[in-house]
């Protein structure tokens, strides 16, 4: 758990950016305290003019009193109104502000990161974790502010009423928060704890519905709702413990408070009985006592509210703090018109958290225009190395190169700009097939986007759509077939205009109809680009200008269709084997 005064370092930045509002806001803050602590003055007044000297208390002073503190009231309204409409108004900005760089860098992070990171965590992070730092931003200079006037007020009041008496009162003070700081310290952690449940919930009722055909298919619908309600039940006891610590913080205050009206009243009346502080004195000091535990309270109360923007804070600090993918902000060379000759040298690639190596000293050159396939046994690191040349991961030694520059010299945009890429697990974002296929050039007019997928093959099934290119395909395209979703997926590549293509097993999904579509498609698109090309159906792959065989041991193999089926090795195995099915 990081420290407070660290956390409150990283949000300062963003207080300050507010620093006018906050400005006006802690002077409307001010105002409401000078209201609040005139009156046990004007109390205090009163009761000595009547008490101490005769005749003293007249009309003229009692409505000059009133008057004042007419006026103060009138001024309180307008101070809090400010404070509870511009002073929300400021936290909600720094709150929106975060969560925005919160996004940007998500945006930022590389494929590993999201490989170990559950999304409903994120998800939970960039929404519920800042909600609370609404309150937190507004009322955490406030609440502190108005405190320390108030103390500082009450302590200078006190002492002119009688020093000792004031020595009193303020020795008794240090102790309230040393009893407490146990309490506060357990119910920062039991939020934070909560926060990460929530996460949890989030990241369960995501898989769960994202999931729901699978859930259905297998009729598991009540082992779903068991695990949901043993997350519900987990996250019922972190906050059954975060309240037990909050009752434990509030009655400890409370037998505080109690504790120190007790020794006001006592010590004052001893003193008023002594001739040491007069009647008006010790009226004004219950009313300046009831004011200062008032402001004690407020700060204890606070700090539950602390504690939580604090945690929501620390969860927001513990992603900003993850590194993003080298030359995500720009850096780097922009190599212009991307040719498209790639060539990997002596490279080897370990994931994270791994020892054992995908691959190691690989070497591959493909030319300019050229399609090379990559085919193989599972695990020989096909997709891998798909994966490398748009820098998704980065290679572990070696390196690769990208018209006879080191992609990793190459500004991170510009490189991916230049590659297109298109999968067996198609992703469609929620939204319309015009959107989808300008999702990479949003800018694109309709005759470009109609071209486009007229070059897919998608033309024609979006034409029998009720909206056609403004059809609603829902979430991840559930609307759409598999073959329908490859072709819009092929749309937008072909929109992008790509010199470098990735094609990872993009037809090993479909049936055989629209395998045979999407790979016409296919074959359109890969015209005068060079091609990279994973395949499980090797019947697609005859036409490669190369075709390489990938096991552990590396590139065991390579030449073209014929070469390799003359040859009798793997290759040759693999297609015999394929042509039985």
């Amino acid at each position: 758990m990081q420290k407070n005064r660290a956390l409150l370092h990283r949000f300062l930045p963003y207080l300050r950016a507010e620093r006018k509002t906050m400005a006006i806001d802690l002077f409307c803050a001010s105002l409401t305290t000078v209201c609040e602590i005139v009156l046990p003055l004007i109390v205090r007044r009163i009761t000595n003019a009547e008490v101490l000297t005769s005749g003293g208390l007249t009309t003229k002073l009692i409505l000059s009193a009133v008057a004042l503190y007419i006026v103060l009231r009138v001024v309180d309204a307008v101070a809090a109104y400010f404070m509870a409409t511009q002073g929300h108004y400021m936290g909600t900005r720094i709150e929106t502000r975060m969560r925005n760089d919160l996004f940007r860098h998500l945006q930022k992070l590389s494929f590993s990161y999201y490989d170990n990171n559950k999304i409903g965590q994120l998800m939970s992070r960039l929404t519920s974790d800042l909600f609370d730092v609404t309150e937190f931003a507004h009322h955490m200079p406030e609440e502190v502010f108005i405190t320390t006037i108030k103390i500082a007020a009450c302590l200078a009041i006190f002492v002119s009423m009688n020093g000792l008496l004031a020595v009193i009162i303020f020795a008794f003070m240090p102790f309230m928060f040393l009893f407490t700081r146990r309490d506060r310290r357990r119910m920062r952690e039991a939020f934070k704890a909560s926060r990460h449940r929530v996460g949890e919930i989030n990241a369960q009722t995501e898989n769960s519905l994202l999931g729901i055909r699978v859930v259905k298919s297998f009729a598991k619908e009540d082992y779903e709702v068991d695990k949901f309600l043993e997350g519900s039940g987990q996250y019922f006891d972190i906050k059954r413990d975060s309240y037990h610590y909050m009752g434990r913080f509030q009655t400890t205050s409370r037998l505080f408070d109690g504790g120190l009206y007790i020794l006001c009243v006592a010590v004052g009346a001893f003193f008023m009985k002594a001739g040491k502080t007069t009647v008006g004195d010790f009226t004004a000091l219950l009313m300046m006592v009831t004011t200062l535990i008032g402001s004690v309270r407020r700060l204890i109360d606070f700090s539950e509210q602390f504690n939580r923007g604090l945690t929501g804070i620390e969860r927001f600090a513990e992603v900003m703090d993850v590194a993003g993918e080298p030359g995500c902000d720009g850096e780097g060379i922009d190599p212009g018109r991307i040719e498209g000759d790639i060539e990997f040298r002596d490279v080897s690639f370990t994931y994270a958290g791994t020892d054992k190596p995908v691959f190691e000293h690989l070497n591959l050159h493909i030319h300019r225009g050229e399609s090379v396939a990559i085919v193989g046994p599972s695990g020989g690191g096909k997709t891998t190395i798909c994966n490398l040349i748009p820098r998704f991961y980065t290679r572990t030694t070696g390196d690769i190169l990208l018209d006879g520059r080191s992609i990793y010299d190459l500004s991170l945009r510009a490189l991916r700009q230049g590659i297109g890429i298109v999968q067996q697990d198609v992703y469609l974002f929620s939204g319309t097939i015009r959107e989808n296929i300008c999702y990479g050039r949003p800018d694109a007019t309709d005759d470009e986007i109609r071209a486009a997928a007229e070059r897919a093959g998608a033309a024609e099934f979006i034409a029998q759509m009720p909206d056609g290119y403004d059809t609603y395909i829902g979430e991840r395209g559930v609307k759409l077939s598999g073959g329908q979703k490859q072709r819009i997926s092929i749309a937008r590549v072909f929109l992008k205009d790509p010199p470098v293509l990735i094609l990872d097993e993009a037809t090993s999904a479909l049936d055989n109809e629209s395998e045979r579509l999407v790979q016409q498609s296919l074959e359109a698109l890969m015209r005068g680009r060079t091609t990279l090309t994973i395949a499980h159906r090797l019947t697609t792959i005859r036409n490669a200008t190369e075709i390489l065989v990938l096991t552990e041991d590396g590139i065991v193999e390579q030449g073209t269709h014929r070469e390799l089926i003359e040859k009798g090795g793997l290759y040759s195995e693999l297609y015999s084997l394929y042509a039985t099915l």
